[in-house]
């Protein structure tokens, strides 16, 4: 039947994928930690984007006021976006330049970036490098030393490590906790072992101003980050890991904070993946560049999970429908012994990567049970994403909670 010859190659499709990615991660199993270090030389304008942020931006100017960096080489602005509360008075009160911008149809921390970007470029003081954060992070003090480093070594787009400063405090923060440190060691360290482009996490991430000049901004989608990182691919610019430049984000505590933060992530990457797939595709073909086919794939992997779940759900309700199965899997065609080895697989990889990143709480690892849920979670979302897509408004996750840097460094896992 036709229908089951389309099944079967989709569930081809997503092994093939699923392998690919599975062996990239072996290459983040080894972590070189030689380092060049330079003397502090660059200078930064370090960008802080906040909307309606005035329980949680203090603690953030307080961290980046007293980072390990000459304080003559770094400036702090708050682009205060749409705010109707006092982020704008306790930025100033602190010290820092407080940019406001009212624009009630161009909403969203992308458009954000933009606007300030084109402030900066009209100030009389110019600056080496950008270096953007969310208002609810915090940063290990010695980031703009890392930064410096990679800029003196000739990098351009540089991404931090990104970690969670509240793993303890749910299911769900425990279960984003986990997601990054795999991220951050089996999807990005491997890729940056290869010599190959990292992606953009949205916070912690620095630009050569040069570049973005040349460049412009131009990512305003609800993934400005992915947008970014793919027009950086297109370029041949590549981004780079700087695996001990630290930022600490903050996760929702509940799961519908949690699902609404995601939905926005998905409907974004729907509109990445249909605006860089096939030009990253046919240039990598093209130019015989695997960075860019990486690129490509990577930028279809929202695509990936909704195959995944329609696949998987008719399969499912096929098995449950008392009649003759119309669709079959894959793994009927094979040795059981594959389909041990490929849940073995799928499941090791988590605590695997806790392992490396060195986490120790027994009570982080008891969360993997939980996070087989979470990660569940991601089909249905994505689901609802691919008909919502064209939805551009972005939905602003609330932080309340105030922490310091020194509470989260004493809770280090």
């Amino acid at each position: 039947m036709l229908v089951n010859t389309v099944m079967i190659a989709l569930q081809v499709f997503l092994a093939l994928v699923g392998f690919y990615q599975f062996g990239l991660a072996l290459f983040g199993l080894v972590r070189n930690k030689t380092r060049v270090t330079y003397a502090p030389q660059k200078s930064f304008a370090v960008l802080v984007a906040a909307h309606n942020e005035e329980k949680v931006v203090g603690a953030l100017i307080d961290n980046l006021k007293r980072m390990d960096y000459p304080k003559e080489l770094y400036d702090i602005f708050v682009i205060c976006d749409n705010c109707t509360d006092g982020t704008a008075e306790i930025a100033r009160s602190l010290g820092v330049h407080a940019c406001e911008r009212h624009n009630n149809q161009l909403r969203g921390k992308g458009y954000a970036i933009e606007w300030m970007l084109k402030e900066l470029w009209g100030m009389p003081r110019q600056y080496d490098a950008i270096v953007m954060f969310d208002a609810d992070n915090l940063v290990n003090t010695d980031f703009l030393r890392h930064m410096n480093n990679d800029l003196c070594d000739g990098h351009q787009v540089i991404q931090g490590y990104l970690d969670t400063k509240n793993p303890h405090d749910s299911w769900v923060t425990a279960s984003y906790g986990i997601t990054y440190w795999y991220c951050n060691r089996l999807w990005q360290l491997s890729r940056k072992n290869l010599n190959m482009a990292n992606y953009l996490g949205g916070t912690g991430m620095c630009f050569n101003s040069e570049l973005l000049k040349e460049m412009g901004w131009g990512a305003t989608s609800l993934v400005e980050d992915l947008e970014f990182s793919m027009r950086c691919v297109q370029r041949g610019i590549y981004p780079v890991l700087n695996y001990d430049a630290k930022v600490y984000d903050e996760k929702p505590v509940s799961f519908r904070a949690s699902a609404r933060q995601r939905l926005r992530w998905m409907q974004g990457h729907f509109t990445v993946a249909r605006q860089y797939f096939f030009p990253l595709l046919w240039s990598g073909i093209k130019e015989r560049s695997f960075v860019k086919f990486d690129a490509a794939i990577y930028s279809i992997s929202v695509y990936s999970t909704l195959i995944g779940f329609l696949a998987t759900a008719a399969i499912w309700i096929d098995n449950i429908i008392p009649a003759d199965n119309v669709f079959v899997s894959i793994y009927g065609y094979m040795p059981l012994w594959v389909s041990a080895v490929v849940i073995f697989a799928s499941l090791v990889m988590f605590p695997l990567a806790m392992m490396l990143e060195g986490v120790k709480s027994p009570k982080l690892y008891a969360q993997l049970i939980m996070m087989i849920v979470f990660q569940l979670s991601w089909l249905p979302i994505t689901f609802y994403a691919f008909f919502t897509q064209n939805n551009k408004q972005w939905s602003h996750t609330q932080h309340t909670r105030v922490i310091r840097l020194e509470e989260v460094q004493s809770k280090q896992v």
